[in-house]
């Protein structure tokens, strides 16, 4: 069986396969795109975060169209297309230093806890529906 890795290693992975192939390196100086937590980001972090949008909006054309993917023609593009967003989240991640899995779990701890996420206040008029 395939061993299940956790998101600071999927991060570590996709992250190291995208330093590989020169995407967090300045072709022209050489210079380490890379920075940790705190440092200030070396990459365009608006262009990243369009790129992941980007993902999520081929997404939604998939899925709109029921289309399967051109590339792995096997899956769906739907499914395509967020494996497409989520790696680009994480080589983001990766490449600016940032926990992740950390907060994910902080974040659910935190929703958890909610009133406007407990069914019943979600059925009250105006309650949030999505």
């Amino acid at each position: 069986t395939e061993q299940k890795q956790s998101i600071s290693d999927l991060t570590s992975l996709i992250h190291g396969l995208n330093v590989a192939a020169g995407w967090w390196t300045n072709l022209e100086t050489g210079e380490d795109l890379t920075s940790k937590l705190g440092e200030k980001p070396k990459r365009n972090i608006p262009e990243m975060l369009c790129l992941i949008h980007s993902e999520v909006s081929e997404a939604m054309e998939g899925h709109r169209k029921n289309l399967m993917d051109d590339k792995l023609p096997h899956r769906p593009m739907l499914e395509v297309e967020l494996a497409d967003a989520v790696i680009r989240i994480l080589d983001m991640c990766g490449g600016l230093g940032l926990d992740l899995q950390g907060a994910i779990y902080e974040k659910l701890a935190y929703n958890a806890q909610r009133a406007d996420h407990k069914v019943e206040n979600r059925l009250k008029e105006n309650g949030k529906k999505f």
